[in-house]
């Protein structure tokens, strides 16, 4: 709200400013200065305006090596003018020339001054040790994404909920590691680089979001030696006092370690999954064969793993099942579960061998109900002939 303020009063000086020139060319009726200083005075100060409305990404430590580049030079300049004037009247005869010598090293010493601190603004609190200039951010720390995360895509599907309000910086180090994985020779590799790099254009193209790439320049990573971009990103993040973005395990542990705070793709997913209370029914497709005898697998619609006892004979089918234990590990959620001994209609158990689902023969146990010995003195795990229960 205060800068809208401000705008609005920086024009309405202006304006003022280019009324009360007028005044000085009243008596003098110059009618050409009349209309050209105001217009001068108002087109200087809209460009001005533009340019700090369209540089909306500003960073502090820039300006601040501007500022105080532009105050030191022009203190330098000050200093050394006044020492070389005798040479300077010495050389030159005409006091004009005098003044543009003076002017002269006034500008080149604010160029030095600027020019160098912007080199080192990563180190500019060593040159004023005793100011700090606090970064502020919208709804917490920054987060840096990392490229596995861009690749996987996910994160532009939950920036799209607008439930992250906080800056995004991706480091010109992981868009260079994108670009190397696009321009790979493995296909694989080329179309998950070329995946990343859209996504990256989607996470810039949304209005909702605040994105930046920054050049990955501190302190912490000029050393000379050949660092992982694993490694370097910890660092960066530490350095700017971030949050990582991954969904990379090793990562996660790694940037624990060093006291970074992570944020788990994986891990938010798995926790926005559905959950399965044992006991619970649930209509499942099975699509394989699970890893132990009589085991079948099927998914829920968000990719969770259903494993159901006796379940291999049902390939291909939609049974309902009943919950028996859920199991969660840092990969994802897994669920275990039998089928569901109940008919589908009324839900009400009928008794072993005295009650046939609807549409299915005796000892079908692909419509639910439990195999029905036909002969006195069978197991109740035996095959029945002629039915669907074979192995």
């Amino acid at each position: 709200m205060l800068l809208p303020l401000l705008r609005i009063a920086f024009v309405a000086l202006l304006v003022g400013i280019a009324i009360f020139s007028i005044s000085f060319f009243v008596e003098s009726k110059d009618t050409a200065s009349m209309i050209l200083v105001p217009l001068g005075i108002i087109a200087f100060g809209s460009v001005v305006l533009f340019t700090d409305m369209r540089e909306k990404q500003k960073q502090i430590t820039t300006i601040s090596a501007i500022y105080f580049g532009l105050l030191l030079g022009l203190l330098l300049g000050y200093l050394f003018s006044l020492v070389l004037e005798p040479l300077l009247k010495d050389a030159f005869d005409r006091p004009q020339l005098v003044g543009l010598g003076r002017v002269l090293i006034t500008v080149i010493c604010c160029y030095v001054t600027i020019s160098t601190l912007l080199q080192t603004k990563d180190e500019f609190r060593f040159i004023i040790p005793y100011v700090e200039f606090s970064k502020q951010v919208k709804g917490g720390k920054s987060l840096v994404l990392d490229t596995s995360v861009i690749i996987d895509g996910r994160i532009a599907d939950v920036c799209d909920t607008r439930l992250i309000d906080t800056t995004l910086i991706v480091p010109r180090f992981v868009l260079q590691e994108l670009q190397a994985i696009a321009d790979s020779s493995d296909k694989l590799k080329r179309n998950r680089g070329r995946r990343g790099l859209d996504i990256l254009k989607r996470l810039q193209s949304n209005p909702k979001l605040d994105l930046q790439l920054h050049d990955g320049n501190v302190a912490e990573l000029r050393t000379g030696e050949r660092i992982r971009v694993d490694e370097r990103l910890v660092i960066f993040a530490k350095a700017l006092n971030a949050r990582v973005v991954t969904n990379d395990f090793n990562l996660n542990k790694v940037a624990q370690l060093q006291g970074v705070d992570v944020i788990n793709l994986n891990e938010i997913a798995n926790a926005l999954k559905t959950v399965a209370i044992p006991g619970e029914a649930m209509q499942v497709r099975v699509v394989k064969a699970g890893d132990q005898i009589g085991q079948g697998v099927g998914y829920l619609d968000d990719g969770t793993m259903v494993v159901i006892e006796q379940g291999r004979n049902l390939i291909g089918q939609e049974v309902l099942i009943v919950v028996t234990s859920v199991l969660q590990t840092p990969a994802g959620r897994m669920i275990f579960g039998r089928p569901d001994q109940r008919t589908s209609g009324s839900h009400t158990p009928y008794p072993g061998g005295t009650a046939t689902p609807t549409g299915g023969a005796p000892g079908d146990s692909k419509m639910g109900g439990p195999p029905v010995d036909p002969k006195p003195g069978t197991g109740p795990h035996e095959p029945l002939k002629g039915g669907d229960g074979k192995k």
